[in-house]
């Protein structure tokens, strides 16, 4: 959820009066400004605003890791800072083209957008909020919102907008000469988390901030750190007071009465049992009905108990944390992220401030270049690239993640390195290398399925930093996959016993997402969701021009599917994991392994569970039985004879802390999925 905020922002329209007059909300904001974007303390692209009159003319542009928007836009205010004319065109950050147009005539509102055509009469003041654009709107938001009652308003489609003053600040001017006087501000109701951004103190947009992303005014950058960090100290409150409020540590014992428990070794659920947990660890398994005093009763109700889900491709941050832990999902696999973020996120975690799965890190290292991405560690040389081994081992990482900027003529003495020093070693196929090359350099694990199978449809001199890597899976459709390039590569994986992160389901969204449409991943869980992130899940990621490229995609992912097959047949280790943030999309990996790839329901468990704490030496996850950590989700139904069954969880106990989906959904806008299970205290 969070990359579809990062990707299509907050951009609010208002509806009051179609009377086009000089407007007055803009005499004081006349001329030109340019705000600077910056990724993880690296510049990336600007937004620049000219306003003239009752118009607001905005260049938004920002490229990282070879990808981002490319919008302009086009506002009319009436006198009242309504906005009753927006122009949004260009291309989003997977290139899915923009053509969006809202109006006001009279009383008749109206909209063009990636999921179609909209209307609405309107008799009194409304925001209407877009899909497209900048993140400028939420200036225009908030001075109509400051004047709203309670500072809220009803929007369309529909939903309402608060607003939220955070806190007053200075920051010193560029010139040395005093400080420039601000307030922060978070805009909720559109998306499951807020949106945050400064003002200054005549109204003039500053900055918009997330912990890693801000558009900042130009000649302040020296502060962008100061506020990001501020847009990471509000999220962390807002999900510490969530953990107060929902997070469940009683005194004493839990049992969780007639259940029936999922078996990795056998694949099956046993009879029913009362599984009873003590401090953060299974006690011990008894009947169904066994009691003892003083104890915490939980009432299973015949349901299934399934041990804690690992996501495998993760990139952790405060706001999907407690999303994935009430679906199950009690463990990660970081594959890069900032990491000083990263450390006092899972210090957080691990002294129960916040919600969010136990996290093995890897540690990033990307090769300097103008399209790198801004993550982790990045290199000029192999000598440096040697060295962030080291700090990434000094720091007690698991392994490190090569990435596509990088030189692929490195990787065997990095990978020499890592495992000499007992690292893991997983990646991108680096720009103009292959996935061959890769392998025989010895990588214990190849990432993104997009990755191998690019070698075999490119030219060496293609570069895939840009969105080529993307674009160019559709000339998968004419693959060979019994050809002799194709069969080398899957020699490769089986002689090294090398395993595959085929992030399937981000696959699934890229190229069958048609705008219009509900994602096919969504397709059970879209009603569950706020109005604008099911309005959100309705929009393509990619460009698709016309019918031809539809076919083409569409083949594309037939042929990753069987890809993918073979690659089972053959015996290599399938790693789930989504890079789509987990939680609702974990599901729907496993779900796309049933439904495409042959797995059964009981062997998908135990593949997200067991095999993964396995796989990254995690002898106490993966089961439930005495002794191990308490990680598990209650289940109403038996997901070993239907995968869906998992996304109707119950319960949720991490470490013995225990969660209620049904308590916590509503403060994100989710409607809940089941009842909450009856606790008797």
């Amino acid at each position: 959820m969070k990359l579809r905020l990062l990707l299509l922002g907050l951009f609010v329209l208002a509806i009051y009066s179609c009377k086009k007059e000089q407007t007055s909300s803009l005499a004081n904001h006349q001329g030109d400004e340019t705000y600077t974007v910056i990724v993880g303390e690296n510049k990336v692209g600007h937004l620049k605003t000219q306003i003239s009159g009752d118009t607001i003319q905005i260049d938004y542009d920002y490229k990282n890791n070879g990808r981002g928007p490319t919008l302009k836009e086009t506002i009319v205010l009436n006198a009242k800072g309504y906005p009753i004319d927006w122009k949004i065109t260009g291309n989003t950050t997977f290139g899915n083209a923009v053509d969006e147009h809202f109006t006001l005539e009279g009383e008749n509102a109206s909209w063009n957008d990636a999921t179609g055509s909209g209307s609405a009469s309107v008799d009194a003041p409304q925001l209407y909020v877009n899909q497209f654009g900048s993140p400028y709107s939420s200036v225009l938001a908030a001075r109509l919102l400051l004047n709203a009652p309670e500072n809220t308003m009803p929007v369309l489609p529909a939903g309402n907008l608060t607003l939220t003053k955070m806190e007053s600040l200075n920051v010193p001017n560029p010139s040395g000469d005093g400080e420039l006087a601000l307030t922060t501000y978070a805009i909720s109701g559109a998306e499951l988390n807020p949106s945050y951004f400064i003002l200054d103190d005549s109204q003039k947009f500053f900055a918009s901030i997330t912990p890693r992303y801000i558009v900042i005014r130009e000649g302040y950058e020296a502060v962008e750190k100061d506020m990001r960090q501020l847009s990471e100290n509000y999220s962390a409150e807002r999900y510490e007071n969530l953990q107060k409020e929902f997070a469940h540590n009683y005194d004493g014992k839990v049992r969780i009465r007639n259940v029936r428990v999922f078996d990795p070794e056998s694949l099956s659920l046993t009879n029913p049992v009362s599984v009873v947990v003590e401090d953060d660890k299974i006690a011990a398994i008894e009947a169904p009905d066994a009691s003892a005093e003083g104890e915490v009763a939980i009432e299973g109700n015949g349901g299934t108990l399934v041990p804690g889900l690992f996501e495998m491709h993760a990139h952790t941050g405060d706001e999907g944390a407690l999303l994935n832990v009430l679906a199950g999902v009690t463990s990660f696999r970081d594959m890069g992220n900032d990491t000083e973020v990263l450390s006092n996120l899972i210090e957080k975690i691990e002294s129960g401030v916040l919600a969010g799965p136990r996290i093995t890190r890897l540690g990033f290292i990307e090769g300097k270049s103008p399209y790198n991405s801004n993550n982790g560690i990045l290199v000029e040389t192999k000598e440096e690239a040697l060295a962030a081994v080291d700090t990434y081992d000094s720091l007690g990482f698991y392994g490190v993640k090569l990435y596509n900027s990088m030189n692929g003529d490195w990787a065997p003495d990095i990978v020499k390195k890592a495992h000499d020093q007992g690292l893991f070693v997983t990646g991108h196929v680096p720009a103009f290398s292959n996935a061959n090359a890769m392998l025989r350099a010895g990588f214990d694990e190849m990432t993104h399925i997009n990755q191998t199978m690019l070698g075999w449809v490119l030219e060496p001199e293609e570069d895939t930093r840009t969105l080529l890597r993307l674009t160019a899976m559709k000339r998968f459709p004419g693959l060979d996959l019994n050809s002799p390039k194709v069969q080398e590569t899957m020699d490769l994986f089986v002689t090294n016993k090398t395993a595959i992160d085929p992030t399937l389901a981000i696959h699934e969204m890229l190229m069958l997402s048609r705008n219009g449409e509900v994602t096919p991943g969504a397709v059970d869980y879209i009603d569950h969701m706020p109005p604008n992130e099911q309005r959100s899940l309705k929009v393509a990621l990619a460009q698709i021009a016309d019918e031809e490229e539809d076919k083409a995609y569409r083949e594309a992912y037939a042929k990753i599917v069987e890809t993918l097959n073979m690659m089972k047949d053959k015996g290599i280790l399938i790693v789930a994991g989504t890079d789509l943030g987990g939680a609702f999309n974990l599901h729907r990996e496993l779900e796309l392994y049933n439904q495409q790839l042959g797995y059964t329901p009981a062997e998908l468990l135990k593949l997200a569970s067991y095999d993964m704490a396995e796989y990254l030496g995690k002898e106490d996850l993966g089961s439930i039985e005495p002794g191990k950590l308490a990680d598990f989700f209650l289940v109403p139904g038996n997901p070993v004879e239907d995968i869906k069954a998992i996304k109707a969880i119950a319960l949720v106990s991490k470490g013995g802390t225990f969660y209620y989906p049904t308590e916590v959904y509503p403060a994100f806008g989710i409607t809940p999925f089941t009842e909450k299970p009856e606790v008797k205290e």
